[in-house]
């Protein structure tokens, strides 16, 4: 039974695949647009066939339904993969902009003139002599320099 009805759904949709209606368009005499699946009969006006602009290039008039669902697919996942391309460069974005911060914030710290301390390997703390801190503000400016384009 299930066979049966598959078959038959199958045959409906190639014969709806398969058929072309013909649809028409014009103005009757009332200045009124009459669209229609019969052609004009009398005196219209701008009459046009709907159905033979609709088969312009580029249209799945002509493929077949395998042809159009793996195109639909292709573009899908060309979809997807702009999606993803845009979320990395976003994020890309906000890291630069996060290191420009940083890179700014602590020349503006080393520049300000307090004393600055650091920590060596040992976890203990010392401060900068003038040497090290003009050495620090060179290695920060660099830092800016590259990091805030």
């Amino acid at each position: 039974m299930t066979m049966k009805r598959i078959a038959i759904a199958a045959a409906m949709l190639f014969a709806t695949c398969s058929a072309q209606a013909q649809i028409y368009q014009w103005q009757d005499e009332n200045n009124k647009t009459v669209i229609s699946d019969r052609p004009p009969v009398g005196k219209v006006r701008q009459p046009r066939q709907i159905a033979a602009e609709a088969a312009a290039p580029g249209d799945d008039t002509g493929k077949t339904l395998a042809d159009r669902e793996m195109e639909f697919r292709k573009r899908q996942k060309e979809s997807q993969e702009g999606a993803a391309e845009a979320r990395k460069e976003q994020h890309a974005a906000a890291q630069r902009h996060e290191n420009c911060e940083r890179a700014r914030l602590s020349l503006r710290v080393l520049e300000s003139g307090e004393r600055v301390s650091m920590r060596d390997s040992k976890g203990e703390r010392y401060y900068l002599d003038d040497r090290q801190r003009e050495q620090e503000i060179e290695r920060a400016r660099n830092d800016v320099q590259a990091n805030c384009k």
